[in-house]
């Protein structure tokens, strides 16, 4: 896989560029927010590493640019103290995000969950329910037959409750599904990443795809438009 890393800072791209060349990734770089942008527009990399904290264009900024061309997987890296860029960031379409300073193995972790939501997989049938439709290989989401765009961990989200139906799944269960059962993801990463979910469900003409039932979990909706 071809991993961006882009950060102002030069030793922390080195120490992100060592550890993931040692986990089998090619690495490429960028110092800046411009630059970074340029580079995952133009050579199309499998996922972006985005340090939040850049001179001129941050990486909040670089973010909303990418996914207003692209789904591409992005990492966030954000000061310790730093939550509202945290949520700003998964608001945006981040898929995950790693606190500084933090472990070059965390980074590598994080990156590996994320990639394995974004990477289609053999034999997945579509699942449907209603209008909605999801081709979870390809993270392909249609309602009525329009296309929906969605993250690699929105689409992941989707197709773990689609694939229940009328079962209930529990917020740990989708964590452990979505993140591993020894990653810590907090509440209002879920939170957010179902938010944006339901915001481009909603939008497509589907407001109560997924239905909350308090302090048990998520299940779906009937998806039917009118």
């Amino acid at each position: 896989m071809r991993i961006l890393v882009v950060d102002d800072d030069p030793q922390i791209r080195d120490v992100l560029v060592i550890a993931l060349e040692r986990a089998g990734h090619a690495v490429l770089t960028a110092q800046d927010g411009a630059h970074g942008l340029r580079m995952a527009l133009r050579e199309g990399p499998d996922l972006v590493v985005l340090d939040v904290g850049m001179p001129e264009i941050d990486g909040l900024e670089v973010c909303r640019r990418i996914r207003a061309q692209s789904d591409l997987p992005i990492l966030f890296l954000t000061a310790r103290d730093d939550e509202v860029d945290r949520i700003v960031g998964l608001e945006l379409g981040a898929d995950d995000y790693v606190t500084k300073p933090f472990s070059p193995r965390e980074v590598v972790a994080r990156i590996k969950a994320i990639l394995k939501r974004s990477t289609p997989g053999k034999g997945v049938e579509k699942l449907m329910r209603g209008v909605l439709e999801l081709d979870a290989a390809r993270h392909q989401c249609r309602v009525n037959g329009e296309l929906v765009r969605l993250t690699a961990t929105e689409a992941g989200l989707l197709a773990r409750i689609m694939a229940r139906g009328d079962q209930v799944t529990g917020r740990a269960q989708l964590v452990d599904a979505m993140w591993g059962a020894n990653v810590y993801v907090s509440d209002r990463t879920l939170d957010s990443h179902l938010r944006n979910l339901r915001a481009k469900l909603a939008l497509a003409g589907l407001p109560d795809a997924i239905e909350t039932l308090h302090a048990v979990g998520l299940r779906m909706g009937p998806c039917q438009i009118g």
